[in-house]
C-alpha cells in the first residue's frame, strides 16, 4: 500500500525511490510486524485472559507431562491472532497487492488462521474435546491446500513455464524429478503435501515456550533470502536455479513472518505470557510450505525447515513402532522435544538447542545453493 502511495511521487521527491527495491521493503516489513507485535500483543492477551481464554493442560494423555505443564493452564492461549495481525499487516503496508504471490499468501494465512481459531475455540468451549476431530481438521486443510495448489499451479507455469512441472533435489546439480510425466497430477500432490505437511509440523512442534516461534524465525528469514534470489534473473541463473518471475515479492512476505514471530517471541519466550495456538501454528506452518512452493524450493525447506521434519517424523516412528512392535515405543513420549524432557532437561535447554540445530539446518540449505 505505501508502495502505491510514495512510490509515484519520485520525480518530486527523489529519496520515495528507495520504495522500487524489494530489500528496503523487506526490512521495512520485518520491522513493522515486530512493532505490531509490540503495539497490539499486551492488548491482546489482557483480553484473551479476561475472557478466560487459557491453555488447557488437562487432556494430555500422560500424566507426567500434565505435571511438568501444569503451570501453563493459566497462561493465554490463541496468541496466534496477534502473529496473523503483524503478518497481513506489515504484508499489506509493504507489499505490491497487484502481485499474485502476495495475493495467494493473504489467503493461506486468512484460510488456516480461521481453521485454526475454529479448532481452539471448540476447544476451549467443549471442555472433554480435543477441538475439530482429526478427521474434521485433515479435511479443511485438505480443501484450504487444495484450492491454494490449484492456483500456484497455474501461476507457475506462466512464471516459469516447464521449469514449474520439475522438483529438483539439494546438493545434486543434475538430480531433477520430472513431474510432467503424471500430467501436471504429481505437482498439484507434491504442492498439497507441502503446505498440509508444514501446516500440521509446526503445530506438531509448538509445545515449548518459544520453540515453535524461534524456528519459524529462522526458517522464514532463510526462505527471505531464497525467494530474493530465484525471483531475480541474475542471480537466478548465477546460482542454476528456476527463475520464478515476480516471486521476489514473497521476500517481503518472508521477512513480515520473521518480523511477527520476533515480536511474538518477545512475549512467548520463557517463561511465556501467552501460546500461539493453533490459530498461529497452522497458518505459519502452512506460510512455509506456501512459499517454498512459489519459489520452486520444495526440498530445500525441508532442510531450512529441518527441525519440524524431525519432530514429524518422531511421531510416526513412535506410531509405527507401538503398532508393529506390539507396545513398545521408541521414545519416552512424542513429539521430540518432550521425549528431553522427560530426560530431565529443562525446556529452555531443549528450546535453545532446538534453535541452535534449525539455524544449522538453515545454513546448509543456504549453502546448497552454491553446490548447484
Amino acid at each position: 500500500m505505501i508502495y502505491y502511495l510514495l512510490y509515484p511521487l519520485k520525480d518530486l521527491v527523489s529519496p520515495f525511490n528507495v520504495f522500487r527495491y524489494i530489500s528496503f521493503r523487506a526490512a521495512m516489513a520485518a520491522v513493522t510486524a515486530f512493532l505490531i507485535c509490540m503495539v497490539i500483543g499486551p492488548w491482546i492477551i489482557t483480553f484473551l485472559d479476561r475472557k478466560g481464554i487459557r491453555e488447557d493442560t488437562s487432556k494430555s494423555d500422560s500424566e507426567e507431562l500434565k505435571n511438568l505443564h501444569d503451570h501453563k493452564s493459566r497462561v493465554p492461549t490463541m496468541g496466534g491472532l496477534i502473529i496473523l495481525a503483524a503478518i497481513l499487516g506489515a504484508s499489506i503496508l509493504w507489499g505490491r497487492l497487484d502481485n499474485t504471490f502476495i495475493q495467494l499468501g493473504l489467503l493461506c494465512t486468512l484460510g488456516f488462521g480461521f481453521v485454526g481459531c475454529v479448532d481452539d475455540l471448540i476447544k476451549l468451549k467443549y471442555v472433554d474435546e480435543h477441538g475439530l476431530s482429526v478427521r474434521r481438521k485433515f479435511l479443511l486443510q485438505l480443501v484450504l491446500s487444495a484450492a491454494l495448489s490449484l492456483a500456484i499451479f497455474h501461476l507457475l507455469v506462466k512464471a516459469s513455464g516447464p521449469e514449474s512441472l520439475k522438483l529438483y533435489f539439494p546438493f545434486f546439480k543434475d538430480l531433477v524429478l520430472d513431474l510432467s510425466l503424471l500430467g501436471g497430477a504429481g505437482a498439484f500432490l507434491v504442492t498439497l503435501l507441502m503446505i498440509v505437511g508444514f501446516s500440521n509440523a509446526v503445530n506438531l512442534t509448538d509445545g515449548l515456550d518459544g520453540l515453535a516461534a524461534g524456528c519459524v524465525l529462522i526458517a522464514s528469514a532463510a526462505m527471505a533470502i531464497v525467494c530474493y534470489l530465484v525471483g531475480r534473473v541474475d542471480s537466478a541463473a548465477y546460482l542454476n536455479l528456476v527463475y520464478v518471475r515476480d516471486s521476489s515479492e514473497l521476500t517481503i512476505f518472508c521477512t513480515a513472518i520473521a518480523g511477527a514471530a520476533t515480536g511474538f517471541l518477545w512475549f512467548n519466550c520463557h517463561p511465556a505470557r501467552v501460546f500461539m495456538g493453533d490459530t498461529g501454528s497452522l497458518a505459519l506452518g502452512a506460510l512455509l510450505g506456501f512459499i517454498a512452493v512459489a519459489s520452486k524450493q520444495e526440498l530445500m525447506l525441508v532442510i531450512i525447515g529441518g527441525v519440524f521434519v524431525i519432530e514429524v517424523l518422531s511421531v510416526v516412528l513412535q506410531v509405527a513402532s507401538f503398532r508393529l512392535r506390539r507396545g513398545k515405543r521408541i521414545f519416552l513420549i512424542a513429539p521430540l522435544h518432550h521425549h528431553f524432557q522427560f530426560k530431565g532437561d529443562h525446556e529452555t535447554k531443549v528450546t535453545v538447542r532446538f534453535w541452535i540445530i534449525a539455524g544449522i539446518l538453515a545454513v546448509v540449505g543456504l549453502a546448497t545453493l552454491k553446490l548447484r
